[in-house]
């Protein structure tokens, strides 16, 4: 009779196991997202920043079961790999990525380095077909990354630095009190496409302005902008255009406060990462940036999605939520659906088409250049409390009051782009 038992005991446990093992082969892959960003270095704060938005992204995804195909529902699972914001880090990460089974890579807060990813992608993809990968790009805006560089491979999710300055044009053209205005960047492709694209637009917009100075700097390498700030004040300029990030832009900030510059700055990220705190009381009313969607956008879905998002990260240190960061993880799993398939070139063929609406912000990608098309914002800096600005950033105090808005539709540009889709 024990011996009997035993072997019924046995014969169950056995039938358990291989049931555990049919549910766990009958689990669909995952699908993997590779985050390659400089997670250390002087922009390190911005790639952490970055992925607490993917993780909140790829939470939202899952939660509602994954990406269903029909071998039923995939789950999206987020790496990460550090490109200590250099560009021969990042194609190790890169290669690390691909070697990990990762699919789609995610990158952005330089455009060198996307530009060094697509060549690598691209000559990848054409060389291991049976191992292709996307570059989905958050926030990389050179133009001609979606322009002579563009590729079948690339898709940016980002108003392009063109985009984003003539959004911020539509308010500085009528800030009379500005005649002098200083051009102040970072020495690599993005910091010279948004010197360039400013001039530019002045000379359209407000040929009266002159030009002051303009300059570019070392990218992440200056860690005193005093002389900066000195030059500037001395200039007489009544306002600063920049499109310094991270601490570049923060010191750049402090510097001017310290010396008593009292002009205006025309950002493209001046609503986060510590530039709002560094500047304190001496930056409002002063500081404007243009995003493609700030907290304080006016609508009851989009306070939603702020306190969603405070919800799921608490810490002050922690606030830096962007918009396009969700709605990209989102036309990724939607084109992975509607190509029903995880075959690459069927999900970025869907991808060219995908159209997505998220707390009431809504964006398209443009298949002729893999440019995302959405609305755009710009904001001055607030105290919280007063009227529009019921949200701080970073537990600072202060908030970003919109402005101005522009449709989708008024900030579309055209493109120089000829794509090369795979035969």
């Amino acid at each position: 009779m024990f011996k009997f038992r035993r072997a019924l005991l046995k014969s169950c446990a056995v039938a358990l196991c291989g049931l555990v093992f049919l549910s766990a082969q009958a689990a669909p892959a995952p699908i993997k997202l590779a985050l390659v960003e400089g997670l250390s270095g002087p922009f390190g704060n911005g790639g952490e920043a970055v992925f607490r938005n993917l993780v909140w992204a790829v939470e939202r995804v899952n939660a509602r079961g994954g990406v269903p195909l029909p071998d039923g529902k995939h789950l999206l699972a987020l790496g990460r790999f550090d490109s200590k914001g250099q560009n021969e880090e990042a194609l190790s990460a890169l290669r690390a990525a691909i070697d990990d089974g990762a699919q789609y890579i995610l990158q952005g807060n330089s455009s060198a380095t996307a530009a060094v990813l697509i060549d690598a992608i691209n000559k990848h993809n054409d060389r291991e077909p049976a191992k292709r990968v996307l570059l989905l790009n958050y926030a990389a805006v050179d133009p001609t990354l979606t322009n002579e560089k563009c590729s079948f491979w690339h898709f940016r999710f980002d108003a392009h630095a063109d985009m984003r300055m003539a959004a911020l044009m539509a308010v500085f053209k009528d800030d009379a009190a500005v005649k002098n205005v200083y051009i102040l960047g970072q020495d690599y492709s993005f910091g010279q496409a948004v010197a360039r694209e400013a001039k530019r637009q002045l000379a359209l917009q407000r040929p009266d302005v002159r030009v002051v100075g303009d300059e570019l700097h070392p990218l992440g390498r200056v860690k005193d902008f005093i002389p900066y700030a000195a030059k500037i004040k001395a200039s007489g300029a009544q306002a600063v255009i920049t499109g310094n990030f991270g601490n570049d832009l923060t010191l750049l900030v402090k510097a001017a406060r310290e010396v008593g510059f009292e002009g205006k700055f025309y950002t493209f990220y001046g609503n986060a990462l510590g530039a709002p705190a560094a500047l304190g009381e001496a930056g409002v009313g002063k500081v404007i940036a243009v995003a493609d969607w700030l907290p304080n956008t006016p609508t009851a879905q989009s306070q939603a999605f702020v306190q969603a998002f405070r919800q799921r990260f608490p810490k002050p240190a922690d606030d830096y939520l962007h918009m396009r960061m969700q709605l990209m993880v989102e036309a990724l799993a939607q084109a992975v659906e509607k190509a029903g398939t995880t075959d690459l070139i069927a999900v970025a063929t869907s991808l060219e088409s995908a159209s997505v609406s998220l707390y009431g912000q809504t964006g398209r990608m443009r298949a002729a250049d893999h440019q995302f098309q959405q609305p755009l914002a710009v904001g001055t800096m607030d105290r919280q409390g007063t009227p529009g600005v019921p949200f701080d950033v970073e537990g600072s105090g202060y908030g970003f009051r919109i402005i101005k808005q522009t449709s989708a539709a008024q900030a579309e540009m055209p493109t120089t782009c000829k794509m090369v889709r795979p035969g």
